[in-house]
Formats: structure tokens, sequence, C-alpha cells
């Protein structure tokens, strides 16, 4: 009559880290806005580790989900993100682990010269954590 599943193992967490959005370009810069979003879009990215996380694998992988959010919104029509925060979240099933990334931001047009591209706020945050 029922039809049970395997027991699967759960993921459980092993750390989890938070940046809440901070503005990532200030008035004393030469930065000309056409518009801005409505409100700030997230993109979550997993990734499936083979190994332990280590700082740099972390860094890469905020950068890599900073990465897919901006071609994301540069489909709808903006280029930069006004405001940038992240959530990092890494589990362990056994000796698996995953990491999930939530990148969230303010999406906006600019025009004129655009200021470098800027790595993601506070990722020193993961050395203190990990």
């Amino acid at each position: 009559m029922f039809n049970f599943r395997r027991k699967e193992v759960p993921w459980e967490v092993v750390n989890s880290s938070t940046v809440d959005a901070v503005p990532m370009y200030y008035e004393d810069e030469d930065l000309e806005i056409a518009f801005t979003g409505q409100s700030n879009i997230r993109g979550t990215y997993v990734f499936d580790v083979s190994s332990g996380t280590k700082v740099p694998e972390l860094r890469r992988v905020i950068e890599f989900a900073r990465q897919q959010l901006l071609q994301r919104i540069a489909k709808k029509g903006y280029n930069i993100l006004l405001l940038e925060g992240w959530q990092l979240t890494v589990y362990r099933r056994g000796k698996e682990h995953r990491i999930e990334v939530q990148y969230t931001g303010r999406p906006a047009r600019a025009f004129g010269k655009l200021p470098e591209s800027r790595s993601p706020p506070f990722t020193a945050v993961l050395e203190t954590c990990y």
C-alpha cells in the first residue's frame, strides 16, 4: 500500500556566513545612473565539492556566484550592482561537501565609463569562520 523511500542521510550544516547588502559605489565616485531596479535580485548557486572547504575555494565560489548574477541582470538591461551581499552555507553528508551561495544585489544601469570591477564585499569574514 505505501511505498517507502530508502533512508537518505540528510545534509548537515557545517558553517554559514552572511554579509548583508552594502553599497558598492559612493557619492564621490563619478557614476551616472540611468535607472535602478525596484528591488534587490537574488541568485542561489549550489556547488558540490570533493573535499573539505578552504578559504580560497570559498572566495572563488562567491566570485563565481557574483559573475553569474551580473550575467543574469545584463539580460534585463542592467550593468552594475549598487548594493551587494551574500550568504554562504557549507553542508556535509558523510564525505561529501556542498556549498550554497545566495548572492543578492540592487541592479542598476549606469552610463559612461564604469569603475573597475570590484570583488564581493567582506570576503575576509571567511578567514575568521573557516
